[in-house]
């Protein structure tokens, strides 16, 4: 004898039961924080990049008619003299990106260790990073300006001031001394970072070389660089890219005056006193480019750079097991 059951159907919520529901708004919870963050990354970014490209093919000002002139923008950059002189300007901003580093990994290997006053030595040194780029601008407009802060601490020490430099005037070392002014400020964030990474890597590590007889110079070349070396990678190329977009120092310090105007601070001339969007516009998607290659070109290198730093981590991994298995 069969039994037949009957199921009842469940009746369908309808779309305002369903979003009043723990599921429903669940859900809407989900779709807010992901569409809410997608809008205004269209509204505020990518729409206006576009419109940019669109504006670097017209020969155009802020308000006024339109010409179109196709690939023209593009290639009076590398035409113009004032341009391509930014170009070789960056080389400065490089190298100083590169002490930076240097400098800012020396600095953090010593802080990540045992020392007295660490802790105000961090924050001294972190400390220029939370000024705002305009104040450092003027600090150091007044620092460098003949008779002042500089050069009073140099005659102090001897130097007669007929026989220093100007610091913003002389193309010889004027570059060079807003370029300290950019390191300066960022090598307390690069240090943060650095001490951040050296302060996670495995205490057994170091016990493994201590074992091994490394001296602190190899403890530092083979343990600490290859744990850290994903953070070193991401500020060399955050440096490396943003010493191609410096602007804040030379357009405050010296507006750019004796041969100091950077990529940004011509393209801002172009674009503001000129009234040429159209070639500000193709500027500035060429220094888009430009970064995107650099930064391919860095990961790259350091990617060839790091290939022996792997394989001796493996081995360093491989110490590590074989300490743990004789533990046991």
């Amino acid at each position: 004898m069969s039994q037949t059951t009957e199921v009842s159907a469940k009746p369908k919520k309808t779309f305002s039961e369903w979003a009043h529901s723990k599921q429903g708004r669940k859900a809407g919870v989900v779709i807010a924080f992901t569409i809410i963050p997608v809008v205004l990354l269209l509204v505020f970014t990518y729409i206006p990049f576009g419109e940019m490209v669109g504006y670097s093919f017209y020969k155009m000002k802020y308000i006024g008619p339109r010409k179109f002139v196709g690939w023209a923008n593009y290639k009076e950059i590398f035409r113009r003299k004032d341009i391509i002189q930014t170009l070789l300007l960056s080389l400065y901003y490089m190298a100083g990106a590169v002490i930076q580093i240097i400098l800012a990994l020396y600095l953090a290997t010593i802080l990540s260790m045992k020392v007295k006053c660490g802790n105000l030595f961090k924050g001294l040194i972190f400390f220029p990073y939370l000024i705002n780029g305009i104040a450092i601008g003027f600090i150091f407009k007044f620092f460098y300006t003949r008779g002042f802060v500089l050069d009073s601490v140099l005659q102090a020490i001897g130097f007669h001031l007929n026989n220093l430099p100007y610091w913003l005037k002389d193309k010889r070392v004027n570059n060079m001394s807003l370029v300290y002014s950019s390191v300066w400020r960022y090598v307390g964030q690069n240090v943060i970072l650095f001490i951040g990474a050296i302060m996670s890597v495995d205490d057994t590590l170091y016990e493994a070389a201590e074992l091994d007889g490394a001296t602190k110079f190899q403890t530092f070349r083979y343990v600490i660089l290859p744990s850290i070396k994903t953070i070193v990678v991401l500020n060399v190329v955050l440096s490396i890219t943003g010493s191609l977009s410096a602007f804040e120092a030379p357009f405050v310090i010296t507006t750019g005056a004796n041969g100091t105007g950077t990529f940004f601070v011509v393209m801002n001339r172009i674009a503001h006193t000129n009234q040429r969007v159209g070639l500000a516009s193709a500027m500035a998607v060429f220094l888009l480019c430009l970064i995107f290659i650099a930064t391919i070109a860095q990961r790259l290198g350091f990617k060839y750079a790091f290939r022996n730093m792997d394989a001796e981590d493996e081995v360093m991994s491989g110490k590590k097991n074989k300490k743990k298995k004789g533990g046991k």
